[in-house]
């Protein structure tokens, strides 16, 4: 039986999101909130394919604290992702993700990612050809309802006839992007078909889901197995903590709520989780990737804003834990 299998439902994992969930935000969830599945950043199989295959390697690095850890690959020529699966295989994951549901235009405009959605006959060589490779890894895949309208059960139909180990279903078309609520009753229908094919693919939802409370309701609704959360658990490694009873993202830090004490425990994560992309990353990528997660981590109490200009001009993490110090006199640099 594979890992996703084995999960207790319902199930609750961590989106592969592009320069966002590399190794060090994984170790960041892992320690303070571990979702039941986590998934690297997407990884080109024409790159792995090629003698750039070395500099993609350093994606696929992860901590045993991570798993069940699953690689996610993109790409569109079936031997390639065969081959990638092999590699893959090799390098103790637990399952290969295969990603049907990118809509940036770089992606769509090769003919990669969303845009396999309107061709479904070359998505299922690509499951195949990724199954044939993985040995015995569980494949599953990522995807949306639609390319340019809303086509669930053709899509799901298709995506059920190579039997992945599970499809997450983000609820939005690939044209529509994340410009439009996610269109839930969709994952509903995806979940009816399923079991009216008696299929044993696990079935999870994704978008717009900003807590774990919205994320068991959800799971209610439709019947899904689980949920995949994404932007929602920007700068809160405690998202799947089901202690932690509030949302950092949104919730102001009035006293008796999350309070001041709380307030410096993140700012205290914010600089270890600098540290951590420092000490893994410091010769590979530039600094000015954390801006993002400043962005998410600075954000919805008394002086945020002044906080957060303060951090893009951050060019290393002491700078990243000077400026939560002055923001914060009382702040106990880690």
């Amino acid at each position: 039986m594979d890992f996703w299998h084995r999960l207790k439902k319902p199930i609750l994992a961590l989106a592969p999101m592009a320069d966002v969930t590399d190794a060090a935000f994984r170790r960041m969830f892992a320690k303070y909130g571990k979702p039941d599945v986590m998934f690297t950043e997407f990884v080109s199989t024409d790159g792995l394919c090629s003698a750039g295959r070395k500099n993609l390697l350093r994606e696929l690095k992860f901590h045993p604290s991570e798993r069940p850890i699953v690689a996610q690959l993109w790409g569109r020529n079936p031997e390639h992702f065969f081959e990638s699966a092999k590699l893959i295989a090799g390098l103790g994951f637990d399952g290969i993700d295969i990603n049907f549901g990118c809509p940036q235009r770089k992606e769509i405009g090769q003919g990669t990612c969303g845009a396999l959605i309107a061709e479904p006959k070359l998505a299922r060589k690509i499951i195949a050809a990724t199954k044939r490779g993985a040995g015995d890894l569980p494949v599953s895949v990522k995807t949306r309802v639609g390319f340019k309208k809303i086509e669930t059960e053709k899509w799901v139909r298709a995506l059920l006839g190579e039997k992945p180990a599970a499809i997450t279903l983000h609820a939005r078309t690939v044209k529509e992007m994340s410009k439009v609520p996610a269109h839930w009753e969709e994952i509903r229908k995806a979940v009816e078909l399923r079991d009216k094919l008696k299929s044993r693919t696990r079935i999870l939802g994704n978008g717009d889901v900003r807590s774990l409370e919205e994320a068991n309701q959800r799971i209610a609704e439709t019947g899904c197995d689980g949920v995949m959360v994404g932007r929602g658990a920007f700068g809160n490694p405690w998202f799947f903590n089901p202690n932690v009873r509030f949302s950092p993202l949104s919730t102001p830090p009035h006293r008796g709520e999350w309070g001041f004490i709380f307030l410096n425990e993140r700012l205290a994560v914010m600089v270890e989780h600098a540290r951590l992309f420092e000490k893994l990353f410091g010769r590979t990528k530039n600094f000015a990737v954390m801006r993002k997660h400043f962005k998410a981590y600075a954000s919805g109490f008394d002086g945020a804003a002044a906080l957060r200009a303060a951090l893009m001009q951050a060019k290393n993490s002491n700078e990243v834990s000077k400026a939560a110090k002055a923001y914060r006199p009382s702040f106990l640099v880690p």
